[in-house]
């Protein structure tokens, strides 16, 4: 009789639980559902806060950070052109000032040019300076204002130029060592006045006794596709003078060479890279 009992009694609590609302509610299960669903909403709310206590600085400060990239940026963009203004009045001065003949206020402006944080403006300043210093016949002041215009310019039609001008004025007085130092790398593939970097070079060899070497390098620019006019006609000159045994009349050639031209280089504006490139080629032709 106790197992048919204790059916009975699981029996009921079974169906007690499926009961209508009306009699769970007798029994206080709809309270008991409420505070579970509040104490869930609670534990959610907590976490909520913790999140954002956590990632809500992390943002601000990356919002902070970029915002102080973005007004950095437009300050610097801001200075920059402000520089590039100063640079340009400058510049200008120096060019009215030296084709008037007024050698020193032009080098005391296109110094002003230079001393800006415009770093185009700056390299051709310091070549404009050097050209001055050019005609008051101050070499070594002159060769110290090219080497530092090379080392400024960022753009090889420009630094290359400055360079080459360099190397030319000490082409008949240089060291063998330090003229290949200065003349190989511009002779290089793609370099953008490569022709006459390895002329340059050639001619140096030549005067240091090594025909041989000078001659192949005036070959190769006999039969170069990118070789200007006049650069081939005086390599095949060269050719000739060696093949002759006279080669030592080149030092009269390389004294002309190592005369830079008097055409200004202009501002750095949309021709300023087509007249630098056009600046060693004037020399090479001067020549």
């Amino acid at each position: 009789m106790a197992m048919p009992a204790l059916r009975a009694a699981f029996g009921h609590f079974r169906v007690a639980t499926n009961l209508p609302p009306v009699f769970s509610t007798a029994f206080g299960a709809t309270e008991l559902v409420d505070v579970f669903e509040q104490v869930e909403e609670e534990l959610r709310s907590e976490r909520y806060k913790r999140i954002a206590r956590t990632w809500l600085p992390i943002g601000a400060g990356v919002g902070a950070v970029a915002l102080i990239g973005a007004l950095g940026w437009w300050g610097y963009q801001s200075w920059q052109t402000s520089e590039a203004d100063k640079a340009s009045a400058a510049y200008q001065r120096g060019l009215e000032a030296a084709a008037a003949g007024n050698m020193d206020q032009a080098a005391t402006a296109f110094g002003e040019a230079a001393d800006t944080g415009s770093r185009g403006y700056k390299a051709l300043a310091l070549m404009q300076q050097a050209a001055v210093a050019l005609e008051q016949n101050k070499t070594d002041d002159a060769l110290r204002l090219f080497d530092e215009a090379a080392k400024v310019s960022r753009d090889p039609v420009i630094s290359d130029a400055a360079a080459l001008k360099a190397a030319y004025l000490l082409v008949d007085k240089g060291s063998l060592d330090d003229l290949k130092k200065r003349l190989e790398p511009l002779a290089e593939e793609k370099r953008p006045y490569r022709a006459l970097a390895q002329e340059a070079l050639a001619t140096v060899l030549l005067l240091n006794n090594k025909p041989a070497e000078a001659r192949e390098i005036y070959v190769l620019l006999q039969l170069g596709q990118d070789v200007p006019d006049m650069v081939r006609e005086r390599s095949n000159a060269a050719v000739r003078l060696i093949d002759a045994g006279t080669s030592g009349a080149v030092r009269q050639i390389v004294t002309e060479a190592a005369k830079l031209p008097d055409t200004p280089v202009p501002a750095p504006a949309a021709a300023a890279p087509a007249a630098a490139q056009n600046a060693p080629a004037q020399s090479a032709t001067a020549q």
